[in-house]
């Protein structure tokens, strides 16, 4: 295996983590954006008023998404696994 081989693994491992964090954190961005328009909407300065409502999204974001995000991911270390051989020789 040359050096190009190394960093296109590491390109892809790279690739794939954007893509299973990606559903987690446009919840959490998108949840916490409502909840900050509607604190200052309402005046309510309290910073612990966005957990809850984010763990609920991101729990939800996990439900939904997660048999995609675990075949996207058993996909990813199959093809791994069968480069394999070629990347020994």
């Amino acid at each position: 295996m040359d050096a190009q081989g190394v960093i296109s693994i590491a390109q892809q491992a790279l690739y794939v983590t954007v893509m299973l964090s990606a559903p987690m954190l446009l919840t959490s961005l998108v949840v916490g954006l409502v909840v900050s328009i509607l604190q200052a909407a309402t005046q309510i300065n309290e910073m612990t008023l966005t957990f809850i409502p984010k763990l609920l999204a991101i729990i939800a974001a996990i439900v939904i998404a997660g048999p995609w995000m675990v075949t996207y991911f058993v996909d990813f270390v199959r093809r791994l696994y069968e480069g394999i051989p070629a990347a020994i020789g």
